[in-house]
């Protein structure tokens, strides 16, 4: 049997496409550290996030400095973020190592930092980390991408990335804030 110069070239061509696809595939799920959720973050009683007594950071969500790097709490329920929506946008220095913890009160969410490389599901029980650094000051669109309920489309919120010491400014304010409640408090009793 005789096989066409011409048909020799296409059958060649879909051939390399073929094995192009499967090498771009195989890539990208396992080449870029793609990976599912898992519980190296740990496991949480949705429950207890929920009624706010799990005896962790996730009773007063926020951003800690620990060990020299930036770890901020959140907790994703219908429909906000605490902090991130609303007027508590989440605020961390920029050239800083940020990692977030973020666990959900609820139902499954989704949590994406626009124009970053953040984007995890939370999901109730477990502790979804993702680590990042923020170069650039500037304020990042905080998004769920996971269908939560009737209002998940205004599920949404903030992360402002704002200069280092802009942002030592505004924690020795918020310091001074609460020692200043703090004196008052002890003055009234």
């Amino acid at each position: 049997m005789q096989v066409h110069r011409f048909e020799k070239v296409w059958l060649g061509a879909a051939i390399l496409l073929i094995v192009g696809f499967i090498a771009t595939i195989a890539y990208g799920s396992v080449g870029v550290g793609v990976g599912m959720v898992d519980d190296t973050g740990g496991q949480i009683s949705a429950e207890e996030v929920q009624n706010g007594n799990t005896g962790t950071q996730f009773d007063d969500p926020g951003v800690v400095k620990e060990d020299g790097q930036y770890v901020v709490y959140v907790v994703a329920r219908q429909f906000q973020f605490v902090p991130g929506t609303g007027d508590t946008p989440i605020r961390v220095p920029a050239g800083a190592n940020v990692t977030f913890k973020v666990t959900s009160a609820d139902v499954v969410h989704g949590f994406s930092v626009v124009e970053t490389n953040i984007n995890t599901m939370v999901i109730p029980g477990q502790v979804s980390e993702v680590s990042a650094r923020f170069n650039e000051p500037g304020t990042y669109g905080l998004i769920c991408h996971e269908y939560c309920g009737a209002a998940h489309h205004t599920m949404g919120g903030s992360v402002e990335v704002v200069p280092p010491e802009e942002y030592d400014m505004q924690q020795e304010n918020i310091d001074q804030s609460a020692d200043d409640a703090q004196a008052q408090e002890e003055a009234d009793q």
